[in-house]
């Protein structure tokens, strides 16, 4: 009873001496800071997506449109094509301060019409492909229209500074190739697997194929190229991901190892708890888009949406297919050790936590007698089942009370860390080490990794670390 008392923020009940009101000042702090954080990020969003929508304009630059409008307008001169004074005869009179109004209403159409000039500029000089085909070899010269691109890119891109998104809108459309071109490539890549008499009968069936139902197909993918940026995206990742039914451990999840010449501590807590930080760290960056976009050569930009369910996500099992979801935000992490799992917090007072209040935790954590309830420690596993397996066992067991709050938490979290019980070794002279090392990070001891989770950090015991990744 002590212990529910004490997790109610908020009581409230009339007695016969009058009314009693209770309240828990540190729960409702806690609430009050995760909403100031949680509007504060929605008001960055918004920042940053108007930003983004203008980019490679400037948003400062529409405070120098409207203060040039104004001046042109109360000297007598007219702004471009007279707009000032055609929107000023649809307004309810002629003041000064009606004026001023339809000075800045010119001034945003010119500014959008110049942001929109100048983003679908830069959109067509993104599709051009020449410079891929230029010599690098010493001595060579660039071609002129390749070094009129350049300049042309780069003045574009050096007018305001690009946050993680604010190219996407200038990306070119991924080209659809012709049903000959993409039946010439594929006979291409199957003649060295098949003997003449098979390829033989593959090229009738090519021609075939080109010359009926491809021509139906291919105005499928037209139509979807005209509405979409990428026209394959979305069917990829669900019938090359999503729709597959064997389990992710092994088959679709991958992993990555620590630097492995280089060992900073063997102190599993104090490693941990440094890799948290950073990761969060990072998470901030993408979140704010102060991350800057991939670019080659110092100036064609890549696609960032890849970094967008980097953490907060999980991919859910369904019957038939699965899906992904992810969340906006997430103020904690998940820990998993010896068959217990953690949910461990990660902000205080609206800011992330420092390495050092990371580490007291995670030593709690390490030191704790905790032994898992029943069928805790063998949870994970049903995450490398059959996905429709898992999916049933989803819908039986977790779709209501203290399992479906618990599930919700982990697939909730930013991401999964693990603390293994045994140490990630590598040694020169013994490269089965680093085999065994690679093994354990791919699928560990089958119930030790959250395979639906977009990563989880693996901790040894020596302070090396590693991840296990969902491929989605």
């Amino acid at each position: 009873m002590a212990e529910a008392h004490s997790a109610v923020a908020f009581s409230f009940a009339i007695t016969h001496e009058g009314f009693d009101i209770n309240y828990d000042h540190e729960v409702l702090n806690l609430v009050w800071n995760s909403g100031v954080r949680s509007w504060k990020k929605r008001l960055a969003r918004a920042r940053n997506g108007v930003r983004n929508g203008v980019y490679p304009a400037h948003i400062q630059s529409l405070w120098l449109i409207s203060a040039i409008a104004l001046g042109l307008h109360f000297a007598g001169y007219q702004a471009p094509f007279n707009l000032t004074n055609r929107i000023l005869v649809h307004l309810p009179s002629n003041t000064i301060n009606w004026q001023v109004a339809a000075c800045f209403a010119a001034a945003l159409v010119i500014w959008l019409s110049i942001c929109f000039t100048m983003r679908y500029t830069l959109k067509l000089l993104l599709m051009y492909k020449g410079w891929m085909y230029e010599s690098r070899a010493p001595g060579s010269r660039v071609s002129l229209p390749t070094m009129l691109w350049v300049a042309v890119v780069r003045v574009l891109s050096s007018w305001n500074k690009p946050g993680l998104y604010s190219f996407q809108g200038s990306l070119p459309r991924l080209p659809l190739p012709s049903v000959s071109d993409t039946m010439t490539r594929y006979l291409r890549s199957v003649r060295p697997l098949l003997d003449d008499d098979n390829y033989t009968r593959m090229e009738r069936l090519a021609k075939e194929f080109e010359q009926t139902i491809g021509k139906k197909l291919q105005w499928y993918l037209i139509l979807k190229s005209w509405w979409s940026t990428n026209y394959v995206s979305d069917w990829w990742e669900e019938y090359v991901y999503l729709r597959g039914r064997s389990p992710l451990c092994v088959n679709s999840n991958f992993y990555g190892t620590d630097a492995i010449f280089m060992n900073l501590t063997d102190k599993q807590a104090a490693r941990a708890a440094n890799v948290i930080s950073l990761l969060l760290n990072f998470r901030r960056l993408i979140e704010h888009q102060e991350l800057q976009p991939i670019m080659v050569q110092g100036m064609i930009p890549l696609c960032s949406w890849q970094y967008e369910r980097t953490f907060n996500t999980a991919r859910i099992p369904g019957l038939e297919t699965d899906r992904i979801i992810h969340y906006r935000d997430s103020n904690h992490i998940v820990v998993l050790h010896k068959g217990c799992y953690y949910k461990m917090p990660i902000y205080y007072k609206g800011r992330i936590l420092r390495p050092c209040e990371l580490q007291v935790q995670i030593e709690e954590i390490l030191k704790a007698k905790a032994t898992p309830v029943d069928g805790e420690e063998h949870l994970a596993a049903l995450t490398a089942w059959n996905r429709s397996k898992w999916a049933e066992a989803r819908n039986t067991f977790f779709s209501r009370g203290a399992n479906h709050v618990s599930l919700r938490t982990i697939e909730s979290a930013a991401f999964v860390l693990s603390l293994d019980d045994e140490p990630f070794e590598f040694d020169l002279a013994r490269p089965e080490l680093l085999d065994n090392f690679g093994k354990k990070l791919l699928h560990g001891n089958g119930y030790n990794r959250w395979f639906d989770k977009c990563f989880t950090v693996c901790v040894g015991t020596n302070g090396r670390v590693g991840f296990n990744a969902e491929h989605t």
